[in-house]
């Protein structure tokens, strides 16, 4: 995690800063395993995992639960362990093979001081918000690119593809090239905004569940596309249209970049 040194422990000076300074004070005693050479793969993947579980109990039980079925895009489609199992593998090999190596780069650089005081609430949202919205953009520039240049789509991006309808644990089915791209976009933003080590946490844990969630099939009436007014963000039906028709709907969160370029669909919601 980044963040500066300070030499002296400092009172916070805000009501949003005494909200989150007690967390942050609790992971700064852990300060062994956040700063730990594996900690940001560690982190990764059991927070990608611990965020499909819920879909997967859910697609475990579709068989048996009926009334499951209501709230599937695909209502007579759930994963079997026959899907699940090489997703999960490959999830778990690319970290491995690859996201390990790379943290232990990083750490080889040497490890980041922590900052004692925690950030300020309302800058730990904005600073969520601006690297959802920089991801937004930047990723629907790498996908359209990835889909209209035909040998690009073949070589990197198919892989993904290959499972439709999606399903929670295909969210990160990618090849290598595909997950690095998306990971240096991630940790690109919160360079960018200079955030709070406690900020790319928060940030990293929402982008990985609204990533999840697009992917999972089900269309709940919490769903987060539910929750934001104006048809601003596209949610599960959108992103599995995507999925179903490849020429639509490229931004992975928002809908403002396919409303300009003239890529939006529109997906009716159950």
């Amino acid at each position: 995690m980044n963040g500066r040194n300070t030499s002296e422990p400092q009172v916070p000076c805000s009501a949003g800063q005494l909200f989150l300074q007690p967390l942050w004070d609790r992971l700064r005693t852990r300060e062994a395993l956040t700063q730990s050479p594996v900690f940001p793969a560690v982190f990764s993947i059991t927070t990608y995992l611990g965020c499909c579980l819920p879909f997967v109990v859910l697609d475990l039980l579709c068989p048996w639960v009926p009334a499951l079925r209501r709230y599937k895009i695909h209502s007579n489609f759930w994963p079997t362990a026959r899907l699940l199992l090489p997703c999960l593998g490959r999830t778990l090999y690319q970290h491995v093979a690859f996201a390990v190596p790379v943290t232990l780069l990083h750490w080889a650089r040497g490890p980041a001081l922590l900052p004692s005081e925690a950030p300020e609430l309302r800058q730990l949202l904005c600073h969520v918000l601006g690297c959802l919205l920089l991801f937004d953009a930047e990723f629907f520039a790498w996908h359209v690119l990835h889909h209209k240049v035909p040998w690009l789509y073949r070589t990197f991006h198919k892989k993904h593809h290959e499972n439709s309808p999606s399903f929670a644990l295909a969210t990160q089915y990618m090849g290598a090239w595909e997950l690095f791209s998306l990971g240096f976009l991630d940790m690109l933003n919160v360079v960018l905004l200079g955030c709070h080590p406690l900020t790319v946490l928060v940030f990293h844990v929402c982008n990985i569940w609204l990533s999840v969630e697009d992917h999972s099939g089900y269309d709940f009436p919490w769903s987060t596309h539910r929750l934001v007014p104006f048809g601003w963000y596209g949610g599960v039906a959108h992103h599995d249209l995507h999925h179903s028709q490849f020429n639509c709907n490229f931004a992975p969160y928002f809908t403002h970049w396919d409303r300009i370029v003239g890529t939006l669909r529109s997906a009716q919601a159950k």
